[in-house]
């Protein structure tokens, strides 16, 4: 029996919570050092991945940068985007191994 791609997607849903509240609870000290500028670079390459997924063959809107408070905001705006997309991909795309790649990239950032 195949996995339901929706389940799986729940996995990059709960990395994206925990990621994203680590981040809205740093102090502004360590957001300004390196925190928000890694966020916002997670948040962008997130939200690319999303929009390549919803919109093949057009190129990718990069995200704004609106601030190191909202850095949080915009990780887990984009990461459940892209957690959204992989659920609705086309049923030939390969879903785990996008799930897989975006995990590893939202797992290894440590603010």
């Amino acid at each position: 029996m195949t996995p339901d791609p929706g389940h799986e997607a729940d996995a990059l849903d709960a990395a994206v919570d925990a990621l994203s509240d680590r981040l809205r609870v740093l102090p502004e000290s360590r957001l300004r050092r390196d925190a928000a500028a890694a966020g916002l670079a997670l948040a962008r390459e997130l939200s690319r991945r999303a929009q390549l997924l919803e919109r093949p063959g057009r190129p990718p809107a990069e995200l704004p940068d609106i601030g190191i408070y909202a850095v949080g905001d915009q990780v887990a705006v984009a990461g459940h985007d892209l957690a959204e997309a992989l659920r609705a991909a086309p049923a030939g795309h390969d879903r785990r191994a996008e799930l897989a790649s975006a995990l590893d990239l939202v797992r290894t950032n440590r603010f």
